[in-house]
């Protein structure tokens, strides 16, 4: 029986997780306003207002380096969103959801140079 006020989502695992090292860890945070992101975009965090958005290499506001990966596809067209995204665990670089300026395998596969994500 349903509970007033609960809501209940089914999670189907996809092939994008590409090992168990380093272990998968999630963390909250907010996905600024003005983006309709997929499931598995990859993430960077603004320095001003500490938000998260699409991580664009070619942006200058922090946003260019990535912190993380969206667990859910969400829709912030009309204001902030609290999310959910990944912080480390390794995935298959062709399952992530990248920025156009990631345009190379090289690219990618190195992005995440300095955070707890790896990358094959």
């Amino acid at each position: 029986m349903p509970i007033a006020g609960k809501t209940t989502e089914t999670y189907t695992p996809g092939n994008y997780i590409a090992g168990s090292t380093p272990e998968i860890a999630t963390e909250s945070g907010t996905l600024v306003s003005g983006q309709n992101l997929a499931v598995r975009a990859v993430l960077g965090r603004i320095d001003a207002s500490k938000k998260l958005t699409l991580c664009n290499p070619g942006a200058s506001d922090g946003s260019q380096t990535p912190v993380g990966i969206l667990v859910h596809a969400t829709d912030a067209s009309s204001g902030d969103k609290t999310i959910q995204f990944y912080k480390a665990g390794c995935f298959f670089a062709d399952a992530l959801v990248w920025h156009a300026g990631f345009d190379s395998t090289a690219k990618k596969l190195s992005a995440f140079d300095r955070a707890a994500i790896s990358i094959r």
